[in-house]
């Protein structure tokens, strides 16, 4: 007689399909993965606000395309709660430095003398920031622009900085052009650029120099996940150098329509592996 076939992993999928993002198809994107990854894996779909009740029989919940948190942070805070409560790995784990934890990187980063773009979150720094004509302003539980206003600097001063408001000040760069950096676990994977300023999600391949991948492996090494998949976004500044403009490490979204399908399949096996050796660790 035939030994049984092993059972095969099983993954909760959290993504939502309908979150109207600006110039991103978070459907098209998940639907493509998911195909990819029910080779290897046994796999269901959920939004991130049903994620907390249905997660105990899987062997791991995978946090995709799920939108800003703050769009559902009660349910969010909940499915953390849950997910410690009964050791369910999740997937990129919850220990993140980046955005998963919000925005007070920027402000340790910014501290420890990163390259990232200056930041400050209260009255008695603005003097620190670089001179510019005008400051952004956003959140730091922000997202995808959610809150962001650009203010001259007489203004800043006049600002509610309390603890409730959660606000972060930065000079505006005037920058050449943005770019971002996708990594599976610490291996680089890609990296795709937006050659207008104003146009953030028309992006095309990039090929990176090594100090680019210098730069974005700083970020990638603080930040010690050991599995997981993380965007660096940075700007081109105008004397060259690159600064941090995110850490993405909670969900970020890949743009793998803007890849050639043999960088897409190396991706998505890299993702499998990662999700194998995260499930046996």
């Amino acid at each position: 007689m035939s030994a049984a076939p092993a059972a095969r992993p099983r993954l909760l999928y959290v993504t939502d399909l309908a979150y109207p993002a600006q110039g991103r198809r978070y459907c098209d994107e998940d639907i493509a993965l998911t195909a990819r990854l029910r080779e290897r894996f046994d796999l269901a779909l959920c939004h991130p606000r049903d994620a907390a009740a249905l997660m105990e029989p899987f062997d791991a919940v995978v946090v995709r395309n799920s939108g800003p948190v703050l769009h559902y942070q009660e349910a969010y805070d909940a499915f953390r709660a849950r997910a410690r409560a009964l050791g369910t790995r999740v997937y990129n784990p919850l220990h993140g430095r980046g955005d998963m934890a919000g925005k007070q990187y920027l402000l340790d980063l910014t501290a420890a003398g990163f390259p990232v773009i200056p930041t400050v979150d209260r009255p008695a720094d603005l003097d620190r920031l670089p001179a510019a004509a005008r400051y952004a302003v956003k959140p730091k539980a922000g997202a995808d622009s959610i809150g962001l206003r650009f203010l001259p600097y007489e203004e800043l001063a006049g600002l509610d900085y309390a603890e409730g408001a959660g606000l972060l000040v930065q000079p505006r760069i005037d920058f050449r052009y943005e770019v971002s950096f996708y990594f599976v676990d610490d291996r680089f994977q890609y990296a795709l650029h937006a050659p207008d300023p104003e146009r953030r999600w028309v992006l095309e391949p990039y090929e990176p120099a090594a100090a680019d991948l210098d730069f974005a492996r700083r970020f990638i090494a603080w930040n010690t996940l050991d599995h997981g998949i993380q965007r660096v976004d940075a700007c081109r500044a105008p004397d060259g150098a690159l600064l941090l403009v995110e850490l993405e490490d909670l969900n970020p979204y890949l743009s793998l329509d803007r890849v050639p399908e043999d960088v897409r399949d190396r991706f998505v096996d890299a993702m499998a592996d990662s999700l194998d050796a995260f499930l046996k660790a």
